[in-house]
């Protein structure tokens, strides 16, 4: 009772101040009567936030000091009334201060047709530019902001192409009704009652935070299990290892005393060192006499084993799958599309893989070498943004296969599917992304980077890219990938041309992105799209020199060694190197870099290679003399031989679907219920003898690819077929 009471003044008071934050007025004044013919006071400081009626006056003094360019007034109230807290961690707010620094630097630029009054205007940048290097730091990485930072040094802004917006009409009115908002906000902001924010605080979010505290210790458990066990086994490692040095240690002083060590006596200790996999296999095999022997097994005892030959999965019945893909229920399709990309993506890398793969082509998988009425590939199309999902993400896999690229590149349909949904796909950010990465991938061959250029993909990057802020990781690295690839092509380069102004605006806003992953990228169609006469005078005009000087401050080794060659690019006058613009057949493929692969120096033009059936990637000597003319620094480009057939862990994140009880999935769905005929056989065989392997007249080789009759170990009887 004595705690209540001690808490009772400040808990009336929160009370109270709710009440009139609400508004009950009848409530409050039988609420303020009760208490004080129980001679219960209030707490005057109990909630801290009571309507302060001197918000309205404060609001009409900053936007009357906004409109008149009263820079000091105006932030000496913004200091004052807005919390700090909200100034330095809150992102929108940071940016809506950066615009009003902006808006009273350039406010004597604004006021009249006539010279500003160059002593004001100095001073106005002087006080611009000491918030650059203070408060404004905080926004040298975003894309949107990093232009402003050449403001200061920029002798007339009106006539700069990269400021023009700031001289439109439209652009003091805009930011006024934004700060108009934010004042509203933060005025009814500060109003809001103590035990509102309890709530909210230690309310609503409760079960949120059980589950997040559920997982973590249920993770932390995992982990504690883990570590466990392995504290467990260095623990008895290192008790034997301290009782066979004491025991090695006797040995020693007794040989001091002329007592010799016998054969068997070492063996025991050896075996003893070794793991339990090796004891019962030396202890009995090994002469432990011969000098040295007993030292080399211990050395070999720490080489790593070697892998054990990885099984060949089992042969399918395809024709069945792809009837149920086409007509079975969205959630069967769903969950076959899901298996068919498990199988593709955890199997081994080498012939496990090449033999899945195989299969797909082989049979067909996607309606690639035929047009039926009704194909797999529709399901793009699906009415169920699951079933369209894992489409897309199946097709992403197969396209990080050369060989999957090769067999999705003879179907133009595949391509113009793609692009379309990528377009109209506004929901689903998981199939947009894999949609994006297969187009990505897709590039990496000719006639497929042709046809995309042609169907003016590079215009559709450049408006993505404008927001790089809305894209995931995955969407921005695989566009600004993709843009680059395309960038590369004479024909890219030209479309480019057309937009050169907001192609430069959006190259050079990504330079300073947050994501250095993307930098390569973008340095690399920045070098080549400024090849083209036209760009680089747009790039002059705009200033773009003095932008790339900016990062050169900045950045890394690597990164200003890049800007340089941009740089020295863009005061050229060379004209395009046709040497450079390959035009063989176009069933090479390209040397362009998936996103991730970049390695040493960085590749900024595209270099041709030709896929043998007999031999290796090949590289023309005229390519090697083309390319030979342009180095970067010490470095030459690398002559790339790189195998692009990588699957990424984004392929199966993030699942949408899960199995429920009874229900199959994963390669016990495809083992279970689409087993191919050979395969049901023997699996009958193994039910009443001997497993047997099956094969047809053809050689294994050959009936890997026809995936009709696969040669494989025995395998359990419980329909799990996997290594």
């Amino acid at each position: 009772m004595g705690d209540v009471l001690a808490h009772e003044s400040e808990l009336l008071g929160l009370v109270k101040e709710y009440l009139d934050f609400a508004e009950f007025e009848d409530t409050l004044k039988t609420f303020s009567k009760e208490c004080k013919i129980k001679g219960k006071p209030f707490s005057k400081t109990a909630g801290g936030c009571l309507r302060d009626p001197r918000s309205p006056a404060v609001q009409q003094e900053l936007l009357a000091a906004f409109e008149g360019g009263d820079q000091k007034v105006f932030f000496r109230l913004w200091e004052e009334h807005v919390p700090g807290a909200v100034r330095d961690e809150d992102a929108l707010v940071q940016k809506l201060e950066f615009y009003l620094h902006i808006h009273f630097a350039i406010h004597p630029l604004k006021r009249g047709a006539g010279r500003p009054d160059k002593r004001e205007l100095d001073e106005r940048i002087s006080y611009f530019r000491s918030f650059l290097e203070t408060r404004g730091t905080a926004l040298s990485q975003t894309t949107e902001f990093l232009p402003f930072y050449a403001l200061p040094f920029v002798p007339d802004p009106r006539a700069h192409p990269s400021f023009k917006e700031l001289f439109q009409d439209s652009w003091t009115p805009e930011l006024k009704l934004k700060l108009e908002k934010f004042l509203a906000l933060i005025f009814k902001a500060s109003n809001t009652p103590k035990l509102l924010t309890i709530y909210k605080e230690n309310g609503r979010h409760n079960k949120e935070t059980l589950q997040r505290l559920h997982q973590q210790l249920v993770e932390a458990e995992r982990r504690s299990m883990t570590y466990l066990k392995r504290y467990n086994k260095i623990q008895a490692d290192y008790h034997n290892l301290i009782g066979v040095t004491a025991e090695l240690v006797d040995s020693l002083e007794a040989t001091v005393s002329g007592k010799m060590i016998t054969p068997e006596y070492l063996q025991s200790v050896c075996v003893r060192l070794f793991s339990n996999q090796m004891r019962q296999s030396l202890a009995h095999s090994v002469d432990f006499t011969r000098p040295g022997t007993a030292s080399t097994m211990l050395r070999a005892s720490l080489a790593p084993e070697k892998l054990q030959d990885v099984p060949l999965l089992p042969s399918l019945d395809y024709e069945k799958l792809k009837k149920d893909l086409i007509w079975g229920s969205d959630r069967l399709k769903a969950f076959l599309l899901q298996a068919l990309r498990w199988r593709l993506t955890t199997s081994h890398p080498g012939e496990q893989r090449e033999t899945v793969l195989q299969a797909y082509i082989g049979n067909d998988l996607l309606d690639c070498h035929s047009r039926p009425q009704r194909s797999v590939l529709q399901l793009l199309h699906s009415k169920s943004e699951v079933v369209r999902q894992y489409m897309a993400r199946l097709i992403n896999a197969v396209a990080s296969l050369a060989e999957g690229r090769l067999y999705l590149a003879q179907n133009m349909q595949v391509l113009r599917m793609l692009e379309a949904r990528l377009k109209e796909e506004d929901k689903d950010v998981v199939a947009r992304e894999n949609m994006l990465g297969a187009l990505q991938k897709f590039s990496l061959r000719r006639p497929l980077q042709t046809a995309m250029i042609q169907d003016g993909l590079i215009f559709w990057l450049i408006e993505e890219l404008r927001e790089p802020d809305c894209l995931s990781d995955y969407m921005l690295e695989y566009a600004v990938a993709l843009l680059m690839n395309l960038c590369l092509r004479s024909a890219g380069k030209n479309m480019c041309a057309k937009v050169a102004g907001l192609v430069l605006k959006v190259l050079s806003d990504l330079l300073g992105h947050e994501n250095h992953e993307i930098q390569p990228y973008v340095n690399g169609a920045l070098y080549s799209i400024l090849s083209i006469p036209s760009i680089r005078e747009e790039a002059r005009a705009m200033g773009m020199e003095d932008i790339l000087r900016c990062f050169i401050k900045e950045g890394n080794a690597e990164m200003i060694r890049q800007i340089e060659f941009i740089v020295k690019q863009l005061n050229s006058e060379e004209l395009l190197d046709s040497v450079l613009e390959s035009d063989d057949d176009e069933d090479e493929d390209e040397i362009i870099h998936l996103r991730g692969q970049l390695t040493g120096s960085w590749l900024a033009c595209s270099i041709m290679y030709r896929k043998s059936p007999v031999k290796n990637r090949v590289v023309s000597q005229d390519h090697r003399a083309a390319a030979g003319k342009l180095r970067m620094g010490t470095s030459t480009f690398i002559w790339a031989q790189e195998d692009h057939d990588t699957m990424e862990a984004d392929l199966d994140k993030d699942e949408l679907i899960l199995p429920q009880l009874g229900e199959l999935s994963g390669e016990k769905l495809l083992t279970t219920e689409y087993l191919g005929q050979g395969q049901q056989l023997r699996k009958a065989l193994c039910l009443c003898s001997t497993p047997m392997v099956l094969t047809n007249s053809h050689q294994a080789v050959s009936a890997r690819r026809s995936s009709m009759w696969l040669f494989i170990p025995p395998a359990p009887l419980d329909g799990d077929w996997r290594s």
